[in-house]
């Protein structure tokens, strides 16, 4: 979850400056960046427990612990929420999940040791404390109410505001990880493409990458829980946004959307005031409940942006949303996967040849499905298996093109592999961890804390 803004910035006087606030997130090519965002589940190694954020193997522990690295604490309340150091953020969502929001980078090389380096710090204080991590899409284990809330205000007012919406919202915030990557966009035409590919596409990422099998113990029916979980989270700030489809879509369309998803709250000197449900609109005319008589600043509608939860969100940059978290190469692997597709043109112009015929009734189709049976779902007669394979070896000739090597001279294109090892299986990472909860697990979920934390598999050397 985002920080909110140092300051309230210009007021906001007509819809002309939301859209032009977003315009000015159009950069020329070579400022492009990568911004790779990933969450993991905090367990106590003794009994698997979710960590709470007080005591001696808390989360406020590892934050403090985290410190000796150059990390410094940003408080709410007196109690550290987040850490900060340089362009990057350790930051907790609801549930205690720990999430890094990475600096924007040029290449997967950069990403995937800015990953590396950020697990290898956790390890050693967690070590320390006697704590994992794991990176599932789903808590495979506990209840909610098994789960401590983090001391974030902004959270309390969400929190309550889930409770009159759909019946998951409160187990998106609690139980659900994902791993996300942020990329740039040159022009309003440009945007617009990408986000159509990311929408229409985002459902095989969300198959290739389906690891929530599991709910409180057992199998759920779904191979990405976590997806099917934001189908029934909150109708007004969710979903595939089907107008981005539609003739005449571009930024001043988007600014109509967030003008329309009802608000969660106003930040104003250091607390959050609760606007649930109210209308930006009405906060346009000073007519809010929660503050009568006030205008926005721009920093009230960069707060707004981060309320709404479709599969790809825009900001100043674009939002690749729709995977679980997972393993450290499968971190390497998502924004590999996007920046190969959309960064490259003659990739991008293929990838919109793929899906341009696609109807809003296959999207949908294709995004109810992926969560159940992921590659096995199917749009246009074809499994989303062959479309990941098509999906894969357009980006992996997308990040030979872009020709970004490493000391050793290597392209960006091998942090693919994870995902080519997945098509040409055919079994998602949920399967693999289904076949041995059937199989060697005996009906157990807690070898998941043992065989998959981050440290008990190869995290290599920053």
């Amino acid at each position: 979850m985002s920080a909110p803004p140092t300051t309230r910035g210009e007021p906001i006087t007509s819809k002309r400056q939301m859209i032009e606030y977003i315009a000015q997130g159009s950069k020329p090519r070579e400022q492009w960046r990568i911004g790779t965002e990933h969450e993991k589940f905090g367990f106590n190694q003794r009994d698997l427990r979710p960590l709470p954020y007080e005591g001696p193997a808390g989360v406020k522990a590892l934050l403090k612990g985290l410190t000796r690295f150059g990390w410094k604490p940003i408080e709410e309340d007196g109690n550290a929420i987040a850490l900060t150091l340089g362009k990057c953020n350790i930051t907790l969502e609801p549930g205690g999940q720990f999430e890094l929001s990475g600096a924007p980078l040029e290449s997967i090389h950069e990403t995937c040791r800015e990953t590396c380096t950020h697990l290898n710090q956790v390890r050693e204080v967690c070590d320390e404390l006697g704590l994992g991590m794991l990176g599932m899409g789903f808590q495979p284990k506990w209840k909610r109410e098994d789960v401590s809330w983090m001391p974030k205000g902004r959270y309390k007012i969400m929190r309550d505001q889930m409770k009159r919406k759909g019946k998951l919202g409160l187990d998106m915030m609690l139980r659900t990880c994902t791993v996300q990557v942020n990329l740039d966009y040159g022009s309003e035409a440009d945007m617009v493409k990408k986000m159509r590919v990311g929408l229409a596409l985002q459902p095989v990422a969300t198959a290739l990458f389906a690891d929530s099998p599991f709910t409180e113990g057992k199998p759920n029916g779904f191979q990405s829980f976590r997806s099917h979980v934001w189908t029934d989270t909150d109708p007004d700030r969710c979903g595939t946004l089907p107008f981005a489809f539609e003739e005449g879509f571009g930024f001043e369309r988007y600014v109509d959307y967030m003008l329309d998803v009802p608000m969660y709250f106003v930040y104003r000197d250091g607390r959050y005031i609760d606007a649930a449900g109210q209308s930006f609109r009405d906060f346009l005319q000073g007519r809010l409940p929660a503050l009568p008589g006030e205008i926005p600043g721009m920093g009230d509608f960069m707060d707004h942006l981060t309320t709404a939860f479709p599969e790809v969100r825009l900001k100043r940059f674009l939002e690749m949303r729709g995977a679980d978290s997972g393993p450290w190469d499968r971190i390497c692997a998502l924004p590999a996967l996007w920046v190969g597709l959309l960064y490259d043109d003659q990739a991008l112009d293929a990838a919109w040849d793929l899906v341009k015929n696609w109807s809003a009734e296959d999207r949908d189709a294709m995004r109810a499905d992926a969560p159940k049976i992921a590659l096995d779902a199917k749009v246009k007669g074809r499994s989303l298996r062959e479309v990941a394979r098509e999906m894969v070896a357009l980006s992996r000739a997308g990040l030979s093109r872009r020709k970004r090597l490493d000391s050793t001279g290597q392209d960006e294109s091998h942090f693919l592999n994870a995902l080519t090892e997945i098509i040409d299986s055919g079994k998602t990472p949920a399967q693999l961890k289904l076949d041995a909860y059937h199989g060697p697990w005996k009906g157990s979920v807690d070898p998941i804390f043992r065989e998959y934390a981050y440290w008990k598999g190869p995290v290599p050397a920053e």
